[in-house]
């Protein structure tokens, strides 16, 4: 080959690799730009684009890798989907949204209407949401999909509702079967007082962080990832009634509420966990 040859093949190789990277850029750019779409859009209440200030949708769900030909579980999106309205749309068209629900005890009227109020919201907006895939999240750590066939499970502040119920180790079970190897879980949670021993049913609906992650991952995931995305360093963690003293749930009614607006959500860790390719 002669020298000109030569430099020709190697030009059109860099062509190629800057092609490629270009490529993976722009897909988050596309992203991002979809997420900004969605956030504006009209089937968002004023009340839900107020929460964005406090939970940075589009930049958690970009930490977490989304992508719109993704297949995506949300785990406990039910009742009022808030991150349904954003998540589904973006991969409505390439990928997939399961809404792995409240598995409702039988009989358990407030359950049902949890979970039937979530289906009713689906149902209104059929354009947005008519290939939603609704599931349940077993207690006993069973299958929500078909096992290893999602990109990624998400979940945002739900940790302490299934430590609570003593269901947490199985509940972060499921999510590992569901995903492919080498598929994301992306978790949100409350952030708890490090200097606090952890209570095993977080009654205050707190969780310390090192916890959550050594309970992650003794389910086989593997933490690569951490995000101050979510942090509130104003958030004081020692409310008489817990997390939900604050907004957007105000506990005490009108006591104080401009202190614990001021205050604002949560503080909250942000996390990343990947489930390790078989070997």
């Amino acid at each position: 080959m002669s020298v000109i040859a030569r430099v020709a093949a190697l030009a059109a190789a860099v062509v190629v690799v800057l092609a490629g990277c270009a490529g993976e850029q722009s897909t988050r750019q596309t992203t991002a730009a979809t997420l900004d779409n969605v956030l504006g859009g009209g089937h968002r209440s004023a009340d839900n684009q107020a929460r964005d200030v406090y939970r940075h949708p589009k930049e958690t769900l970009l930490f977490f890798g989304l992508r719109p030909q993704m297949s995506v579980v949300e785990i406990w999106p039910d009742p009022a989907g808030w991150y349904t309205e954003v998540i589904a749309p973006v991969v409505r068209e390439k990928g997939k949204y399961y809404a792995a629900v409240l598995d409702a005890a039988p009989g358990n009227a407030n359950q049902e209407k949890r979970v039937a109020d979530y289906k009713q919201k689906l149902a209104a907006r059929p354009d947005l949401y008519d290939r939603v895939i609704v599931t349940k999240l077993p207690a006993d750590g069973g299958d929500l999909v078909p096992p290893g066939s999602v990109d990624m499970v998400v979940t945002f502040r739900n940790m302490h509702n299934w430590m609570a119920r003593g269901i947490a180790p199985a509940a972060f079970a499921s999510m590992f079967k569901a995903l492919k190897p080498g598929g994301t879980l992306g978790v949100v949670e409350h952030r708890g007082n490090p200097a606090q021993p952890q209570d095993p049913q977080a009654k205050s609906g707190y969780v310390n962080e090192q916890f959550a992650i050594d309970l992650i991952e003794a389910q086989g995931f593997r933490l690569v990832a951490k995000s101050e995305i979510n942090a509130n360093p104003k958030d004081t963690k020692d409310y008489e009634q817990g997390v939900w003293t604050l907004p957007p749930v105000y506990r005490l009614g009108d006591k104080d509420r401009a202190k614990y607006a001021e205050i604002g959500e949560s503080d909250r860790f942000t996390l990343r966990f990947v489930k390790p390719a078989a070997r």
